[in-house]
């Protein structure tokens, strides 16, 4: 049985069009799991420690017969094959990538808290996620992607759609 989640992914330190890129094939690749839809790229202003440079940051929907616990797995060792060093926390990164939503599944556990507890409030990851995202309410919530993004401070200035890329041919980025 497969079930459909969404990982967001960011990237601000080196070639962060090539990280992403490699990311998503190397999540691609991994077994049991398949990207079946990208969101458009997105450049945005740092959240939390904000002395360091812009970020790349997209979504991607993966189906997968993993576990959410073997799906975080997946992306921890996508991190660390990409050269993720955890330091700041906030802090500049080559790759990170977050387990957003499993399935309809609510988990909270020490390693893995499902819906990711801030998603909500970061325009960076709901603007993404409204690309890819088929359905109309986010599961647990009842409410739609477009209801929380009208519910945060900021206008969204901060996150400028960048372009696209297309990750299966590491080719550079379109414009859309």
């Amino acid at each position: 049985m497969t079930v459909c989640a969404y990982l967001a992914l960011g990237s601000n330190i080196g070639d962060r069009v090539l990280t992403l890129q490699q990311a998503i094939r190397k999540l691609h690749e991994q077994p049991g799991m398949q990207v079946s839809r990208v969101s458009f790229v997105y450049e945005t202003d740092p959240v939390g420690y904000v002395d360091q440079d812009a970020f790349l940051n997209m979504v991607v929907a993966v189906e997968t017969s993993l576990s959410a616990d073997e799906l975080l797995n997946a992306a921890l060792s996508v991190e660390k094959e990409l050269g993720r060093v955890r330091t700041i926390r906030w802090g500049p990164r080559t790759i990170d990538i977050d387990v957003l939503l499993y399935d309809q599944a609510t988990i909270q556990n020490e390693h893995l808290m499902i819906p990711h507890p801030a998603m909500t409030e970061r325009a960076f990851v709901l603007v993404p996620l409204r690309d890819v995202w088929e359905g109309e309410a986010l599961p647990v919530y009842n409410q739609s992607i477009d209801h929380f993004l009208s519910q945060l401070a900021e206008d969204h200035k901060g996150v400028r759609k960048w372009g696209a890329i297309n990750w299966e041919t590491e080719s550079g980025p379109s414009e859309s």
